[in-house]
């Protein structure tokens, strides 16, 4: 597809119906971009509305000279559903699994193949010390990050990122001295 040059020049001098074209041919792609990100359709409507709303309002910023207008609109969309996973409400919502509900939808093998043993992650993770089953909660199941997992668990930084590593070491003897037998 060749670039609409005339519509983009009409879109930065304020013609709606250039814009609403430019929306016409760009929000497919520009909506799977986002919800590769996303992972979730209504945050990716959200998303696609706000890249959409960016574009009107920073048109002009756009010079045909310094490159393509897809990749100038890809850069919006990519930083904006960027910016929403680092948003608050979008952390806070992720965090909402425990490892019970993550196992659970493991378990659940209508999207897995039958290869998949759920049942054996719970059994593997169960066999840990509370404490690591706790850091394995936060850091893998919830999505924290470790300076998230620090202030949770009330424990400095560098304790979190040594006790992990320790955790997954012992989780990985785990699993290969379960996989020899």
């Amino acid at each position: 597809m060749s670039q609409p040059d005339a519509l983009i020049l009409a879109m930065q001098k304020g013609n709606e119906a250039a814009f609403s074209k430019i929306y016409d041919l760009y929000s497919k792609n520009i909506y799977s971009v986002i919800y590769v990100i996303l992972r979730d359709h209504d945050l990716t409507e959200e998303v696609l509305q706000d890249v959409f709303i960016k574009v009107w309002k920073n048109a002009n910023s756009y010079s045909l000279e310094k490159g393509r207008f897809y990749t100038w609109l890809l850069n919006i969309a990519r930083n904006t559903a960027i910016d929403k996973t680092r948003s608050k409400a979008y952390k806070n919502s992720s965090k909402n699994l425990s490892t019970d509900n993550f196992v659970t939808i493991l378990a659940g093998h209508d999207q897995l193949s039958e290869k998949t043993d759920a049942i054996g992650i719970r059994k593997f993770v169960n066999q840990l010390k509370p404490l690591c089953i706790k850091l394995i909660d936060f850091l893998y199941f919830k999505g924290y990050t470790q300076a998230e997992t620090s202030e949770a668990m009330e424990t400095p930084l560098g304790t979190i990122k040594t006790r992990a590593r320790n955790c997954m070491n012992e989780l990985r003897k785990i699993t290969l001295q379960e996989g020899t037998l």
